[in-house]
């Protein structure tokens, strides 16, 4: 159980973090500003503590029998569904995102217009599964730590959660293609 409740609090960090970077990200691409120290004082703490994140929360799936039958109680499970597929999803476009301005320079100059736009999608795809992890995973945390016991009180966090991370994405999706668009003319 010591292993959950680190894999928690590092998950409630990392959703901090998150938002910092993508509010500087968002900031960032509506103002074509770009400040390289506050992009890596924004991404660095919250590579860290996601790779921190993942590793515990790995651990706990795989060393650890709990919460590891999803077929008892499918009904109840939709949700850890989800969590462990974005999950598994984050980390290899991670790698792509963390690439996408090399990559869609490149494409632009050399008039890949088809990979171009596979890129671009990319990113909406890559937000919707870090929002979808966040929003199914944070009422869990705070149960995990002991923050949150009551059921009425985690479906009232986990639809202002869900609405929040809904708006986040709109705004970050807008942000980012705007700006990546203004960029990169193809």
């Amino acid at each position: 159980m010591k292993l959950k409740k680190i894999n928690a609090v590092l998950a409630i960090l990392s959703m901090v973090a998150m938002i910092g970077h993508i509010g500087y990200t968002d900031f960032a691409y509506l103002k074509m500003y770009y400040n390289p120290l506050l992009k890596l004082l924004t991404s660095l703490p919250f590579m860290i503590l996601t790779c921190l994140h993942a590793v515990c929360g790995m651990s706990a799936v795989f060393m650890q029998a709990d919460g590891t039958r999803l077929d008892l109680y499918p009904e109840q499970n939709k949700k850890t569904i989800v969590q462990r597929l974005s999950a598994a999803l984050i980390f290899p476009l991670l790698l792509l995102h963390i690439n996408t301005f090399d990559l869609l320079k490149s494409c632009a100059e050399s008039g890949k217009t088809v990979c171009f736009v596979l890129l671009l999608i990319s990113q909406p795809i890559f937000y919707g599964v870090i929002f979808a992890h966040t929003s199914v995973s944070f009422s869990r945390s705070l149960i995990t730590v002991g923050i949150l016991t009551s059921r009425e009180r985690q479906k009232m966090i986990d639809r202002i959660v869900g609405i929040a991370s809904a708006v986040l994405f709109a705004v970050t999706v807008f942000a980012v293609i705007k700006g990546q668009l203004a960029m990169f003319r193809i």
